[in-house]
């Protein structure tokens, strides 16, 4: 019986993935082109993908990830991009649960805490490299939390090699350093204090934090990782233009789970008769990080898991302990249906080519390629991605806000929303080719532009090109379309 009960619960997220299939994240076409061009040309040093970048120092981060999407989908076609987020969903499920019921032997308990933590991300089960991040973090937290309670640390050591690899598939592994920064701490202060919340030598736990540090310039842009992060960390632009990077809406039933969980594990603590610093100081990061972003939820719903299942764990005799056999049986099992999900989810390449061009401008992608027509190209924001993917052209703008910087997305962002001044964006009066939604602002606005001609329209995507070829900077600005006031 344990071992059906898990298997529902590592299910779920299968389950999820396959009715919600879809391959319309903006940013995984420029993962692939990415993963594409390391297998031909190697690692890039500089952005050869688009014209604001070119020439510019850049760094191909999450490589490896890269690599793994672009070989899914030469293998397996569109269906290979579902087939990651579901493999990676259960994977996090499946390590939330074994570190949660480590901490809290309780059935019951355990199920329920990880799926109200799953329930917590489910909006983060799309195709991109932070799923790896999650999945690390909870493996990371788990060997961590097992460590520090029975001071045994051979499993400390295995971290090295998980950051080595973490390191080159997302940014974030910065996130795992600071959770042994804090257990540092904490056996750094509890020599002092001697409150008993850590069994781990603060000389071990110091070696272990250098050794994950040197594994991750194990990649091939060394130091440039962390010069990469510390600009996506210092940019402050997109946490108001990016939905993703902006504070959680409470508009679903996820971001009140994780205001529950904040609540919940801050009872414990409070009610807690010994200091608790690893466990204080890994809340207020979760806390720190959360709730400033919402795709960075996932770090309170595992911290907070964590806590609370320590906490029932610790306070508790548990009345169904976890059968040995049990969640490895419910892999298999989940592992055995997971195509039967597809199955009847409908989940094929046919299917989902149908509903990619629902959101991306497939076919008018095609219709550039059959014309021939060539940039420079200036695109809508969230199109960046598939437009560098196909057809292939230097596009304007994309995904990579780092590299794209504050100034242009929100120069981007409010030429097609046709702000005042929106003729004067250079990007725009330097184009040929404009690809962009066919209800937005801008592109009712160049419908009027005597210097662009619509060339195609459906009903998601619009072609513009440029009056006889010309760019409006090349026309007589006072017979074109003069720039009079730049856009704010």
């Amino acid at each position: 019986m344990q071992a059906l009960i898990l298997a529902m619960l590592y299910s779920f997220p299968v389950f999820v993935c396959a009715r919600n299939a879809t391959v319309a994240d903006p940013d995984i076409w420029w993962h692939m082109r990415t993963g594409e061009w390391i297998l031909r040309h190697g690692f890039p040093h500089t952005d050869p993908f688009s014209s604001f970048g070119a020439g510019k120092p850049w760094a191909a981060y999450s490589w490896l990830f890269d690599l793994i999407v672009f070989r899914l989908h030469q293998s397996l076609g569109l269906a290979g991009i579902v087939t990651y987020t579901a493999a990676m969903v259960t994977a996090i499920t499946v390590a939330l649960h074994r570190m949660i019921r480590r901490l809290c032997p309780d059935f019951t308990m355990g199920v329920l805490l990880t799926l109200a933590a799953s329930v917590c991300m489910e909006h983060l089960w799309t195709p991109r490299s932070w799923l790896f991040t999650v999945l690390f973090f909870a493996v990371e937290l788990d060997v961590l939390m097992r460590a520090r309670q029975t001071g045994k640390s051979g499993a400390l050591w295995w971290l090295p090699v998980l950051f080595a690899i973490w390191a080159s598939l997302h940014i974030q592994f910065l996130y795992g350093l600071v959770v042994l920064a804090i257990a540092l701490v904490e056996s750094l202060l509890n020599r002092r204090w001697n409150s008993g919340g850590s069994r781990i030598e603060t000389g071990k736990m110091g070696a272990v934090l250098l050794a994950c540090v040197g594994a991750t310039l194990a990649n091939p842009y060394g130091w440039g990782v962390y010069l990469t992060a510390w600009g996506l960390g210092s940019q402050k632009g997109v946490l108001s233009t990016v939905t993703e990077m902006t504070a959680m809406p409470f508009r679903d039933i996820g971001d009140y789970g994780v205001l529950f969980f904040t609540i919940a594990a801050v009872v414990v603590l409070a009610r807690s008769r010994r200091r608790q610093v690893f466990e204080v100081l890994l809340m207020a990061f979760a806390v720190l990080v959360s709730f400033r972003s919402q795709r960075d939820v996932w770090v309170m719903a595992i911290a907070a898991s964590a806590i609370v299942g320590g906490a029932l764990g610790s306070s508790e005799e548990p009345r169904s302990r976890v059968s040995a056999l049990a969640a490895p049986a419910a892999v298999l099992i989940t592992v055995a249906f997971a195509p039967l999900f597809f199955r009847a989810s409908g989940v094929n390449n046919s299917q989902l080519s149908a509903k990619l061009g629902e959101k991306m401008p497939v076919t008018a992608a095609e219709y550039v390629k059959s014309k021939g027509l060539q940039g420079p190209l200036f695109n809508d924001y969230d199109w960046g991605g598939y437009l560098m993917w196909n057809p292939r052209l230097a596009v304007s703008i994309d995904g990579r806000a780092a590299l794209a910087g504050d100034k242009l997305i929100a120069q981007t962002l409010a030429t097609w929303e046709g702000a005042r001044g929106w003729n004067c964006n250079p990007d725009l009066r330097n184009a040929r080719l404009v690809i962009g939604p066919v209800d937005a602002p801008l592109t009712q606005l160049l419908r009027t532009s005597p210097g662009f001609d619509l060339a195609y329209e459906d009903q998601i995507a619009a072609v513009f090109v440029a009056h006889r070829g010309a760019s409006l900077a090349a026309m007589d600005a006072r017979a074109a379309f003069p720039c009079t006031t730049a856009p704010r």
